[in-house]
């Protein structure tokens, strides 16, 4: 597929993600003593979010470090030569500079290889930057710029709200993914649609605070009329893309219903809002079904049959009524459907950013091979403000490929890391989200916290110079290491 002059002459086949890494902080506070700790109904955040943990950060950890392990993993785990990566997107919404971005500071890890040919730079709208930084790195392997060679992307985020009933909804988390050709997770090409508009529902206007501005009950309608303009959209994708393949036979990616897709997976901020937004989209499926199969699947929601969308927005009454009884409906698909995607959210929290692409990593590793084998898995992305996306996923057909056992492989650790970090009290995540507020922005300042309970591999702060230049290091058995193996060397947002 090489031209003469280096460029593809024609599209890579089955471009997807080659391979996954997620991070979370090794400590958390469990959501049932912090119920007891602020004095809330018991069930308010373990049932109420669908939450049992929230995984946080102390001043050791910061959006750079985040990246820098994500990044450096990746690269280690799957045996890739930095000199395979052409493309650099970086997804964040908590960004420590107003101009020099993350992705500038991950070119470190590409030094010692001499890759300095990487394009791509980092990404901004909320929870959505991610999408499409992913979206970028799809559309360079599909472009005349593409030279062969592999993309990274990367979303980090911490997320962290003012003291109040917001608070519990934090969390923080990395995921890196190796965008590539003849991938296990093929991104099904034609199917994407997007959503965007205008609305102040979660924004962050005070460049000195790391705290946005939320209007909870708008988010969530937004999230929701989002999550039903993209999935119309894609469905309208589907019957257009397979009228134009039709005449040769193909129809493996016209997509009817949900019932065409095997998993789905949310950005999820709580976890509930995930199984309302799959209840919704079920509910979308039953007012676009015909008669006779109403007769016959929909029974328990024939009463709302007449119900126009906008009544969902305009008669809160009535659209609780559907709500109540399309997650009713729908639980037996949410179990076996979305569920699995949840691991992260249910024991780390919100990761701004993250937060979808650990969902997908969640159910790669609650499956095995043979369950993800040809199956088709839904992606939803949604940033406040706002933008949002649905496109698909198709999982290749072979469970002993050695690219899927692979990319199983990447996150295969995940639930026994989860078991394995160190839970603090409610007091003392307090007190540790009060020393990040008070240090957020300070300069010529050395945190002071721990890293003895760091996973190896874990990138740290250091130290912030009097001109906010960051230094970091690298926890390894053998001390703080670089790309190259070089001890000692410390990676920095300057300089090395």
């Amino acid at each position: 597929m090489t031209s003469h002059n280096g460029v593809m002459a024609s599209w890579p086949d089955d471009v997807g993600i080659l391979a996954i890494e997620v991070y979370f902080p090794s400590t958390y506070v469990d959501q049932n003593k912090l119920e007891e700790y602020d004095g809330v109904s018991k069930g308010k955040y373990t049932i109420g979010l669908g939450q049992t943990g929230m995984g946080f950060c102390g001043d050791r950890e910061d959006t750079n470090s985040l990246s820098l392990t994500v990044v450096h993993n990746i690269l280690e785990k799957n045996s890739i030569d930095p000199k395979q990566i052409g493309r650099l997107e970086v997804g964040t919404e908590s960004i420590l500079d107003k101009s020099k971005s993350v992705k500038t500071v991950l070119m470190q890890l590409f030094e010692a290889s001499g890759n300095s040919n990487i394009e791509g730079v980092d990404t901004i709208n909320a929870c959505f930057g991610s999408t499409q930084a992913f979206f970028n790195a799809l559309d360079w392997m599909e472009s005349s710029a593409w030279d062969g060679r592999l993309a990274l992307v990367v979303c980090a985020d911490i997320a962290v709200y003012a003291a109040g009933n917001a608070r519990p909804s934090g969390g923080a988390g990395a995921v890196a993914m190796l965008v590539g050709p003849n991938a296990p997770l093929v991104i099904e090409r034609g199917l994407r649609s997007v959503f965007m508009s205008h609305c102040y529902d979660f924004y962050k206007p005070n460049f000195e605070s790391q705290y946005p501005v939320v209007d909870g009950k708008l988010s969530i309608n937004c999230y929701l009329k989002a999550v039903e303009k993209c999935y119309h959209r894609y469905l309208m994708k589907s019957e257009k893309y397979n009228c134009k393949t039709k005449a040769n036979g193909d129809s493996s990616h016209y997509v009817r219903s949900m019932n065409d897709i095997d998993y789905m997976v949310f950005h999820s901020p709580v976890c509930k809002l995930t199984q309302k937004s799959l209840a919704r989209l079920i509910f979308l499926d039953f007012l676009r079904s015909d008669v006779i199969d109403l007769d016959k699947k929909y029974e328990t929601l024939k009463e709302f049959r007449d119900v126009k969308i906008d009544e969902l927005y305009e008669d809160e009454v009535k659209a609780k009524q559907i709500e109540k009884a399309s997650v009713n409906f729908s639980l037996k698909e949410f179990q076996k459907k979305t569920k699995p995607s949840l691991t992260f959210a249910t024991n780390v929290g919100n990761a701004y950013t993250a937060s979808v692409y650990a969902g997908l990593g969640s159910l790669i590793a609650s499956l095995s091979p043979n369950e993800l084998a040809g199956c088709r898995i839904g992606m939803f992305c949604y940033g406040s403000g706002f933008a949002s996306a649905f496109y698909s996923i198709k999982v290749c057909s072979e469970s002993q490929d050695p690219k899927l056992i692979q990319i199983c492989n990447n996150v295969s650790d995940m639930k026994s890391k989860l078991q394995s970090r160190q839970c603090l009290d409610p007091a003392e995540f307090e007190q540790t989200l009060e020393m990040r507020e008070k240090n957020a922005h300070m300069n010529d300042y050395s945190p002071s916290g721990s890293v003895e309970h760091f996973w190896d591999g874990t990138y740290y702060l250091q130290h912030v110079d009097s001109k906010y230049r960051r230094s970091y290091a690298r926890k390894t058995k053998q001390e703080a290491m670089n790309i190259n193996g070089s001890k000692n060397t410390l990676i920095t947002n300057g300089h090395s």
